[in-house]
């Protein structure tokens, strides 16, 4: 009888050695982070999702994890490339960035920004269970989280530019700088995430796309009985463009005459006209499309609303009857 518990003993302790080479192991790996277009004007937020996924490969011979194979890891994040702090992160082309951070949830609160320890204003992280279950068999098993972006509206996105009049690629790579530590374990853990680690990366994306507004305040003539002489007055074109980003704005012929090169003002009783022009100078040459030897206003964008005025003057003419006299002109904005 001692000699077969002996023996029982040596076929337990090599089938305990042959474990260690056989480790149980854990991988991190996440989806791309894409906002997709961003109008830099726009005055609203953009927010991304992305999931993270983690993947623990357990073995049947690790036999203290045999019952219940479980793992816990926690998972950090660096700033990436283009940012110096993660107050905020950066996206960037070249010399230009963009603001943006990522969360650990949807609140989007600064509490929430994915970091770690070691990294400056970015607390959170994410720490995530597996477990396989009660006598499940080896194998790999996996479990996700979400990540949560935003790119704030605001001042800061609002003088983000376009580069060479195209929608532009913003982009951060966090190649190697999503890290994680993890351990797994059967029934209890007596070492959190500590026992070993390993890294990931993925990238963020936002496309900066060319933007423009344009708005229009009416134009207002004097009243006046005899044209005899200049009547002149202004109205307010209200243009915002995206930093950087190159416009032309265009003025059509009217809805009474259609005619750049001669626009007119009709009467809104009778059929009777009134001539008039428009210019982007006091006095200046004729503001139209480009044809009949008009043109158009030019202009780059900031980022932020631009007054421009027009001049218009209606010139010494045979008088028309006393009344209302209108026409509606559209202004066109290209970019």
């Amino acid at each position: 009888m001692r000699r077969l518990l002996l023996w029982l003993a040596v076929l337990l302790g090599c089938a305990w050695g042959s474990a260690a080479q056989a480790d149980d192991s854990c991988t991190v790996s996440m989806t791309n982070l894409d906002f997709g277009n961003v109008s830099p004007i726009s005055g609203t937020d953009y927010v991304a999702q992305a999931t993270g996924t983690l993947s623990c490969q357990f073995f049947s011979l690790n036999l203290g994890q045999l019952l219940t194979p479980n793992a816990q890891a926690c998972i950090s994040l660096g700033l990436g490339t283009n940012s110096t702090s993660a107050l905020p992160r950066k996206l960037g082309n070249g010399a230009q960035r963009m603001e943006y951070n990522v969360y650990v949830d949807s609140s989007y609160a600064a509490a929430k920004i994915w970091g770690g320890t070691g990294v400056a204003g970015a607390p959170s992280s994410f720490t995530i269970f597996l477990s396989a279950g009660l006598l499940a068999p080896a194998g790999t098993y996996s479990t996700t989280f979400t990540v949560y972006a935003k790119i704030p509206a605001g001042a800061s996105l609002a003088g983000v530019p376009t580069v060479a009049n195209a929608n532009t690629v913003y982009t951060s790579s966090f190649a190697g700088a999503g890290t994680f530590t993890y351990t797994t374990y059967g029934p209890i853990n007596l070492f959190g995430c500590s026992v070993n680690s390993g890294s990931f990366g993925f990238t963020v994306n936002a496309t900066a796309v060319n933007d423009c507004t344009i708005t229009a305040s009416p134009m207002a003539f004097a009243d006046t009985s005899i044209l005899t002489g200049n009547l002149r007055s202004t109205s307010t074109l209200s243009v915002r463009c995206v930093n950087n980003n190159a416009y032309q704005i265009a003025l059509n012929g009217g809805s009474v005459a259609a005619n750049v090169a001669d626009r007119q003002m009709k009467n809104t009783l009778t059929t009777e006209r009134v001539s008039y022009r428009l210019s982007s100078t006091l006095d200046g040459p004729l503001w139209g499309d480009g044809t009949a030897g008009t043109s158009m206003l030019t202009g780059t964008g900031t980022g932020t609303s631009v007054p421009v005025t027009v001049y218009g003057r209606v010139p010494a003419q045979v008088s028309p009857r006393p009344g209302d006299y209108k026409d509606t002109v559209t202004a066109t904005i290209y970019f």
